[in-house]
């Protein structure tokens, strides 16, 4: 096996691979990229078996073959080479020369066999969807903001990819706060899959910016995210997703806007002396003064309350995680926010002023 690569193109296609490689695995292999040389290009592949990434190549004065290499390695030798030199990679059995301008060094790989063969996404059983790939990198930042970090319920470490009267949705809850993200508002597959968020993350630091759509297939166990010249393969989570919607108030007794910067200001003046009791700060709603106030009281700290003067018809209060507030109000579209509640025990409903294509829902504490 032989192929030649320029040395930017190559280093970011390490890069961009070896962050799957190794990992916890006590499987050696797994620690490797496989690099296949095709007549027309070559492809770079990782996996930690949850999750694979494949990265190709056009190929230049190339013979075919294949070969794996410590996956770490070889990205951080290449990525130290000269800018524009072209890379000669070459195997011979299981040893691997690297070659650019006065540069050399020799790897000892493993044998291609070794590696785990990816499963194939099935044809006939396959979803497809697209979207911009921009649009895409943004709302799936507003939806796993909400995923749970608790593998005890894998459920909702996960993202619920959902089809509802005829468009495609996307949720994420860690049983405190709930957040959902319309993405494409016609589509005609169906679709219900809960994606891993470290699955996600590893598609969106594969977005570069030349990419512009993104394609993404499922099929019953799987999904496959297509990024230009890059393909993130991952396994679904199996169990079941909450049935969310009905936890979404249709509607709230308390109603209010305010601008987004100025909420996020007071929010954070409250958390300072919130830290003490847990992050547990209180919003209020005061209609005859038109008065919205965020405070928090900690017995050694003090206390603190600052006010947003905005149009409120009733009386109110609900106590809240001050960091879940901001969470929110940071991904939230738009410069101001439509804050809704009912009372001490009802959810807290946020949206930007005259978005509906995104809600995040807040659980309140007891306060």
């Amino acid at each position: 096996m032989r192929v030649k690569i320029i040395q930017e193109k190559l280093a970011k296609a390490l890069n961009g691979v070896s962050r799957v490689a190794g990992g916890r695995s006590t499987l050696p292999i797994l620690s490797n990229v496989l690099v296949r040389v095709d007549e027309s290009k070559v492809s770079l592949t990782t996996t930690n078996l949850d999750m694979a990434v494949v990265s190709y190549l056009p190929a230049t004065q190339s013979e075919v073959g294949a070969v794996t290499v410590p996956a770490r390695l070889v990205a951080e030798f290449v990525g130290n080479l000269p800018r524009g030199e072209v890379v000669d990679i070459e195997a011979n059995g299981e040893k691997v020369t690297i070659k650019a301008a006065g540069y050399v060094s020799t790897i000892n790989g493993a044998a291609a066999e070794d590696f785990p063969e990816l499963p194939e996404i099935e044809d006939e059983k396959v979803v497809k969807f697209r979207m911009g790939a921009e649009e895409f990198k943004e709302g799936l930042a507003q939806v796993m903001v909400a995923a749970s970090n608790d593998t005890t319920r894998p459920a909702l470490t996960g993202v619920y990819f959902n089809t509802a009267d005829g468009a495609l949705y996307l949720a994420a809850t860690d049983g405190y706060r709930l957040a959902e993200r319309r993405f494409i508002e016609k589509v005609e597959a169906e679709v219900m899959a809960i994606v891993p968020t470290s699955s996600l993350q590893e598609v969106v630091r594969n977005l570069g910016e030349d990419v512009g759509e993104i394609e993404i297939w499922f099929d019953e166990t799987q999904v496959r995210f297509r990024l230009g010249d890059i393909e993130v393969t991952s396994k679904l989570i199996d169990g079941s997703f909450p049935d969310y919607r009905q936890l979404i108030p249709k509607e709230t007794e308390i109603n209010l806007k305010v601008k987004r910067d100025e909420l996020t200001r007071i929010t954070k003046l409250a958390a300072l002396f919130a830290k003490e009791v847990g992050g547990s700060i209180i919003c209020e709603a005061r209609a005859e003064k038109n008065e919205f106030l965020v405070s928090s009281v900690a017995n050694e700290l003090g206390e603190n309350t600052s006010e947003i003067k905005t149009e409120i018809d009733t009386d109110g209060k609900v106590t809240l995680n001050s960091r879940f507030l901001l969470d929110a109000l940071n991904v939230l579209d738009g410069k101001e926010v439509e804050f809704g509640f009912s009372n001490k025990l009802d959810p807290v409903v946020l949206r930007g002023k005259g978005v509906e294509k995104y809600v995040h829902i807040i659980m309140p504490l007891k306060g």
